[in-house]
């Protein structure tokens, strides 16, 4: 049986180790794989590294770096469970891997660029230890939905379940956006509030029940009408909004200032038993123009306090708008830009139709003019599928 030196003279006969400063003159084209143990990451990493602690490099390295032809530079602390991580690389299939000699505390005495990477807490990893599993989020996605700005138009039948998922999933910062009060006809589809908080203000109880699920994130309530003169400010700085309104005018106002900060929307709209998800990215899709350049007569858009709505139906579709925000964050998966995904809850069916972009669209086409953002109080009309309330 080798000994644990015959092991590592072992894997030095067949990889290549590389001086830090020939690592540090390729950082461009490496990709670098920090294999020590978490308390020892926390104090110090290579800029962009990727963390993966040996135990469990076997298990989770191809979902970490999934090209097998990477070129590869792997290291710890001094440069020797680096040269064994990178052998079973090797074995795996990795084909251009090499091993830092001396590791990060030769880098980090010789001068060279470091950082303290921010990392989650053992109250945090606890918490999301499911995201933690998946390849596609990891620590890294985790941290970036942490650090995350999301905005929600409305605490109603869409935002009550897309504003659930959200804070559970980590999302940090979360604006929203309601100037209602609760009421008790809400409580059949708007599960942020309840019986207790009827004639409450919704941003308020949205608040508290958000902040009771998860404390770590902040909650930023505007309990003001959305309009021309505010929303450029209150959409300024957020990565994703997320519209749940439910009439004309605050959805093409949403658009154009949008378009403005080039911020994508996600779109969500129901009614009686059928609901649809787009995602807006603006200039890279269709905007909303681009799909309903006017609205309908009104006696072909009746509002859900007219025709009605499934209460569980909000809960798909705003629960559909969240998974599509998420991906946005993260930067996984196809979005829905260009597509509308409907769904008819009588038929349990999903139909996908493709949007597309139109070139002469008055907001986004070729030949556009400068954007003006303005009141469409004459747009009044409510929605057809879009009553979200």
């Amino acid at each position: 049986m080798a000994s644990t030196r015959e092991l590592l003279n072992q894997a030095r006969s067949a990889v290549r180790e590389i001086e830090p400063a020939d690592a540090e003159q390729r950082l461009g084209d490496l990709v670098l794989l920090d294999v020590r143990e978490p308390d020892e990451y926390e104090q110090g990493a290579l800029p962009g590294a990727v963390h993966l602690p040996r135990g469990f490099l076997e298990f989770q390295v191809e979902g970490r770096i999934p090209d097998k032809a990477s070129a590869v530079a792997v290291y710890c602390a001094v440069g020797a469970r680096s040269v064994l991580a990178a052998k079973t690389m090797q074995d795996l299939g990795y084909t251009n891997v090499v091993s830092i000699a001396g590791g990060f505390n030769r880098w980090k005495d010789e001068g060279r660029q470091w950082s303290t990477p921010q990392t989650l807490s053992p109250d945090q990893r606890n918490r999301y230890q499911r995201h933690l599993l998946l390849p596609e989020v990891g620590e890294g996605g985790q941290l970036k939905l942490l650090g995350s700005k999301v905005l929600l138009l409305g605490a109603g039948g869409l935002g009550s379940p897309a504003a659930l998922y959200l804070a559970a999933a980590g999302v940090g910062t979360i604006g929203i956006v309601d100037m209602d009060v609760v009421d008790a006809s809400n409580l059949q589809r708007q599960v942020l509030h309840n019986l207790d908080r009827v004639g409450e203000r919704k941003v308020d109880s949205a608040k508290k029940t958000l902040t009771a699920m998860n404390p770590d994130i902040d909650l930023v309530t505007y309990d003001v009408r959305l309009g021309a003169d505010n929303v450029l400010d209150i959409i300024d700085g957020y990565d994703v909004i997320v519209d749940g309104t439910d009439n004309f005018p605050t959805r093409y106002l949403v658009n154009d200032a949008s378009l403005v900060k080039r911020i994508p929307v996600v779109h969500g709209s129901i009614f009686r038993f059928e609901g649809q998800v787009t995602v807006f990215d603006p200039y890279n899709g269709p905007c909303y123009r681009c799909m309903i350049p006017e609205p309908p007569p009104a006696e072909l858009a009746p509002s859900c306090s007219e025709a009605g709505v499934l209460g569980v139906l909000c809960g798909v579709v705003g629960s559909l708008q969240a998974v599509e925000t998420v991906k946005m964050l993260l930067g996984i998966g196809d979005s829905l830009a260009g597509r509308l995904l409907a769904y008819d809850a009588l038929e349990e069916t999903f139909r996908t139709f493709k949007v597309r972009r139109d070139p002469a669209c008055p907001a986004c086409g070729d030949d556009a003019g400068e954007i003006v953002i303005a009141e469409y109080d004459q747009l009044c009309l409510p929605h057809a599928l879009a009553p979200a309330s």
